[in-house]
């Protein structure tokens, strides 16, 4: 007969007790997904979106607060970090999420569109990143950062049909390619003050931006899309203490789309 008495969930439930979490593109989708997954396992979560999240912030009982940010701005980040760590008191993980994602070819793509891609997915997950790790995580000797990329940025855009018709573009690839690229130079920089930086690539995900799409899930190893909690599940891991020895990486959370 067992005399153990304790669950893997209860465990895992309390992992991230103490920690301090802050999730950009919090609001909906997959950073929502992630919110709600570091709050089961114990954290207090920081939302940032661009758009007001007190209302959903508000569901969590005072584990989670939120902040109206743009991304883009430098000025708008680095107030938004320093006010989480006084809120909260300091910052353990930080999740760049908020991205845009435009489904236009390169014969047509536009300078505002390919601005757009790119300073909202590579130029705000360098600024939060620098803003966080300097000074709050490399002065506390602690910290985990976790980059949201895409297999766009690994296959250059998977294929998909629907009504409107197009993968995603190549500004969004070069803007997720770019994120792999800047994590694995991160990592080099600051492992030597306890902080790791991954990213997690997400295939097809069932979100608000992929509803008019359809993805070719015969060609994929496990025939479905991915839910934004199948991302979290990874988001989450690596955010967390047993990841401690893994930095640098990008791990394809795709069904096996992007089986190289």
């Amino acid at each position: 007969m067992s005399h153990n008495n304790f669950s893997t969930r209860t465990i895992i439930s309390e992992e991230f007790t103490s920690q301090i979490c802050l999730v950009t593109g919090g609001a909906q989708g997959i950073g929502l997904a992630v919110v709600r997954d570091l709050v089961h396992r114990g954290a207090k979560v920081a939302i940032i979106d661009i758009v007001d999240a007190t209302e959903i912030a508000a569901q969590f009982d005072g584990d989670v607060a939120a902040w109206s940010v743009d991304v883009r701005d430098r000025d708008q980040v680095r107030d938004c970090v320093k006010e989480v760590v006084q809120h909260f008191g300091r910052l353990d993980v930080v999740v760049n999420n908020a991205g845009t994602a435009a489904r236009i070819d390169l014969e047509d793509m536009d300078n505002e569109t390919w601005d757009r891609d790119i300073a909202t997915n590579l130029k705000g997950t360098y600024l939060f990143t620098q803003a966080a790790i300097y000074p709050f995580m490399r002065d506390q000797g602690y910290g985990r950062i976790i980059n949201v990329s895409s297999i766009s940025g690994i296959m250059g855009g998977p294929l998909s049909s629907g009504e409107q018709g197009k993968r995603s573009g190549p500004a969004y690839a070069a803007s997720k390619g770019g994120i792999i690229a800047f994590t694995k130079w991160v990592a080099k920089e600051v492992g030597a003050f306890g902080i790791t930086v991954n990213s997690v690539a997400p295939g097809p995900v069932a979100t608000a931006q992929t509803n008019n799409f359809e993805y070719p899930l015969d060609n994929q190893v496990i025939k479905r899309m991915g839910e934004p909690d199948d991302i979290a599940a990874a988001v989450t891991y690596l955010a967390s203490p047993r990841a401690g020895f893994v930095t640098g990486e990008t791990l394809k959370v795709c069904g096996g789309s992007a089986i190289g």
